[in-house]
C-alpha cells in the first residue's frame, strides 16, 4: 500500500467515528479497511541469535554501535553525550548526511548538561565530524525535523517549563529559543508544510495535545498556541492557550474542555496526518488535518508489557518511512522493541536490544538516513564504560548507563538509491544564512523561503557549518532565564 493510500485508509477508519476524552480503542475495520494488528513483518522474523552488538534484526540487516556515551565518536575526538534521545537527519550537498541527536539529562542530575550533538557522515557512511550544536540546555528529549532543515529540540523540563529551541545541525547559526511555542513538559514537535503549522506533545499524565500556526510560517518566533478538543465523534476543534508562557498557570489548565492526551510521546508529520504516541494508554494516534478528526490506529496491552510475544505496548517516539508508508516506533521498557506498524495496518518487532546492561533503559530517537536505508535508534541508558560522574560534569553518580546509540543497516522497503538532491544548496542556503544574519543576532533561525521550495522534509539540504559557542538565543523581551 502506498503512502497515499494509506491516508484513504486511515480516513475510512475515521470515517467510523472515535470516542472523546477517554480515548478508547477504535477499530480500523471501516469501508472494508483491515484493522491493525499483530502479524508477520514485511522483513520476516527477528533473528533467535543476537548479532555481535546484541541485536536481533531480521535476515538481511545488520548493526553497528555509533555511538557510546563518553567515548569518542568513530575517529573524532568529541565524546559522545548521556542519555542519547529524540533525533533526525538531514542531508548535505556531499552525497553524507548529519545525524543530530538529544540528551536528556536533567536540571536536577547536573544543570545545563543536557543540549544536542550532531555527528556527521560521508556518502560511505562514514563519521567524519562529530559535534555540540546546543548547550545550555537540560532534559532535551525529543524534538522534530523542520522541511527548512533545522532542528526543533523540545525540553522535558519537569517544573513545566521547558522550551522549544531551533538549532542548526550545521552548527553555523546559534540556537534560538521560540517562547511562543509554549512552556511546558516538551516532548515532541511536527511540522506540516501543507498546512503552515506545528503541532506538539506533552509529556504529563493530563498533557493535551497543541498546534502552532507561526504568524509568518517558517518564522516561529510569533504565532497562536491552541489545544485540541476531540468530541465524540471524533471531529477537532481548537482553543487558544491563553497564556503559553505558563506563568499564570500551566498550560494544560488554560483550556476548558481540552481533551487529555496521557503521556504525549513522538510526534511525526506525513502526507497531511499528523501522527503521535501517549505512553501512558500505550496508543498510537492520527490527525487528519484536512478532515480535522482523531482516530486511535493502535491501542498496545499494558497486562502484558514486557511479556516475551507481546507486541508495541511501551510507545514512544516515532518516525515514518515516507516511502513504505511505514511508522516505526520505539518502545519505552517493554521488550526494548523498535516496532513497525506498516501500511498494510500489520504491527510486528524489527528490531529487539536484547544484550545484557540495558534493564530498566528505553529505546529512543528512531530515524531514517536521507536515503532510508539505515536507522538509527538509541537504549537511552545502556551500559557503559564510564560512570555517569565520568560522562557528565557535576553528576554524582557511579552508575555505568550513559546510554548506546545504534545505527542498522538493510534492505529497507522505502529506501532509495542515492541521497535526495536539491537545486545549489549550497548557494541556496549561503544566501539564505546572509539574509538571516543580516537581522541581528537575535533573529529567528530560519534558512529562508528559498530553501523550504528545495528542503525535503526531515533531511534539509546543509551546505558548511561553522560550530557555535554559547547558548540559545531568546526572542523574548525577558532572557534572564535562558540558562534554565
Amino acid at each position: 500500500m502506498s503512502s497515499i493510500d494509506r491516508r484513504a485508509f486511515l480516513q475510512r477508519a475515521i470515517a467510523a467515528g472515535v470516542g472523546g476524552a477517554v480515548l478508547p480503542q477504535v477499530s480500523m475495520a471501516a469501508a472494508g479497511a483491515d484493522p491493525a494488528k499483530p502479524g508477520p513483518s514485511p522483513y520476516g522474523p527477528l533473528s533467535t541469535v543476537p548479532d555481535e552488538n546484541g541485536l536481533l534484526l531480521p535476515e538481511g540487516f545488520t548493526s553497528r554501535i555509533v555511538g557510546v556515551a563518553g567515548e569518542p565518536v568513530g575517529d573524532t575526538d568529541y565524546r559522545w553525550h548521556a542519555f542519547p534521545d529524540g533525533g533526525a537527519t538531514f542531508a548535505t550537498d556531499d552525497g553524507g548526511w548529519i545525524h543530530v541527536c538529544n540528551s536528556e539529562v536533567f536540571t536536577a542530575m547536573a544543570p545545563e548538561s543536557g543540549g544536542v550533538s550532531a555527528v556527521r557522515y560521508d556518502a560511505d557512511g562514514t563519521p567524519v565530524d562529530a559535534y555540540r550544536i546546543l548547550e545550555k540546555s537540560n532534559s532535551n528529549c525529543a524534538g522534530g525535523p523542520t522541511p527548512w532543515g533545522t532542528w526543533l529540540t523540545c525540553e522535558e523540563s519537569l517544573d513545566e517549563q521547558g522550551r522549544v529551541i531551533e538549532c542548526d545541525p550545521t552548527g553555523e547559526k546559534d540556537p534560538v529559543v521560540h517562547e511562543a511555542m509554549g512552556r511546558w513538559a516538551h516532548e515532541a514537535v511536527a511540522v506540516d508544510e501543507g498546512s503552515k503549522t506545528l503541532y506538539l506533545t506533552q509529556d504529563h499524565p493530563a498533557g493535551l495535545f497543541y498546534r502552532y500556526t507561526p504568524t509568518d510560517y517558517p518564522d516561529l518566533s510569533a504565532g497562536l498556541l491552541e489545544a485540541a478538543i476531540v468530541a465524540a465523534d471524533g471531529t477537532v476543534t481548537w482553543a487558544e492557550v491563553p497564556d503559553p508562557s505558563g506563568k499564570t498557570a500551566p498550560t494544560r489548565d488554560q483550556v476548558p474542555g481540552a481533551t487529555v492526551f496521557a503521556g504525549g510521546e513522538g510526534c511525526w508529520a506525513h502526507d497531511g496526518v499528523i501522527y503521535f504516541t501517549t505512553k501512558y494508554d500505550h496508543s498510537v494516534h492520527a490527525l487528519d488535518i484536512a478532515a480535522q478528526t482523531h482516530e486511535v490506529i493502535w491501542k498496545g496491552e499494558p497486562d502484558r508489557l514486557g511479556i516475551e510475544g507481546a507486541v508495541l505496548s511501551g510507545v514512544d517516539n516515532i518516525t515514518f518511512d515516507s516511502q513504505s508508508g511505514d511508522l516505526f516506533v520505539a518502545e519505552d521498557g517493554a521488550n526494548m522493541e523498535v516496532v513497525v506498524i506498516t501500511a498494510e495496518g500489520v504491527v510486528a518487532p524489527f528490531a529487539r536490544i536484547v544484550s545484557p546492561g540495558h534493564e530498566g533503559s528505553e529505546v529512543t530517537g528512531p530515524c531514517f538516513n536521507p536515503t532510508r536505508d539505515r536507522l538509527y535508534f538509541s537504549s537511552q541508558r545502556g551500559p557503559t564504560t564510564l560512570t555517569l560522574a565520568e560522562i557528565v560534569p557535576g553528576m554524582a553518580s557511579d552508575l555505568a548507563n550513559g546510554g548506546v546509540t545504534y545505527e542498522v543497516t538493510g534492505p529497507f522497503r522505502g529506501r532509495q538509491e542515492s541521497t535526495p538532491t536539491t537545486t545549489s544548496p549550497s548557494t541556496t542556503l549561503a544566501a539564505a544564512r546572509d539574509a538571516a544574519d543580516s537581522g541581528g543576532s537575535n533573529a529567528p533561525l530560519v534558512i529562508g523561503a528559498a530553501a523550504v521550495a528545495v528542503a525535503a522534509a526531515a533531511a534539509g539540504a546543509i551546505a558548511v557549518r561553522r560550530r557555535a559557542t554559547g547558548g540559545p538565543t531568546d526572542n523574548s523581551e525577558d532572557d534572564s532565564d535562558l540558562a534554565g
